[in-house]
């Protein structure tokens, strides 16, 4: 049996199965790729949009960074558990979405996400909470 395994594995290996780590990223590169690939939009230009009213705003934050508060009317659905729980908070992959957390980081990577979910109509607030909150914009507890 281990020299069945071994074989395997070694075919792989010739075959190039195995070489999905090859083109490993860091974070800083799936960042890069995440902003390439979205569009960004300052605090002042969330603010618009907020006041637009048209606009569904997802908080992707830690729930105890939501704690000290966050965008009035924002969905609160944690980087980490995005993907779970996108389909139940926003159904219409057409509705317009502002992406944010605390400084833009983990919000990039997010519409990112959920670009590549299929939801067409997503910004990422460059500057995030802080920008918001740096602004003195309204914000709910």
């Amino acid at each position: 049996m281990r020299k069945s395994v071994i074989t395997v594995l070694c075919l792989l290996l010739v075959f190039g199965a195995v070489d999905a780590f090859a083109d490993a990223m860091t974070a800083g590169d799936m960042l890069a790729e995440a902003r390439a690939n979205i569009m960004q939009a300052p605090a002042s230009v969330g603010k618009v949009l907020f006041d637009e009213g048209t606009y569904v705003f997802i908080d992707v934050r830690e729930p105890n960074e939501t704690n000290m508060g966050f965008i009035p009317g924002a969905i609160l659905i944690p980087r980490g558990l995005l993907e779970f729980r996108i389909g139940g908070a926003v159904e219409d992959q057409s509705a317009q979405i502002v992406v944010y957390c605390k400084s833009g980081g983990r919000s990039s990577l997010a519409a990112y996400t959920l670009k590549q979910m299929g939801y067409t109509n997503v910004i990422s607030m460059a500057g995030g909470w802080g920008a918001w909150t740096a602004a003195a914009y309204p914000m709910a507890e």
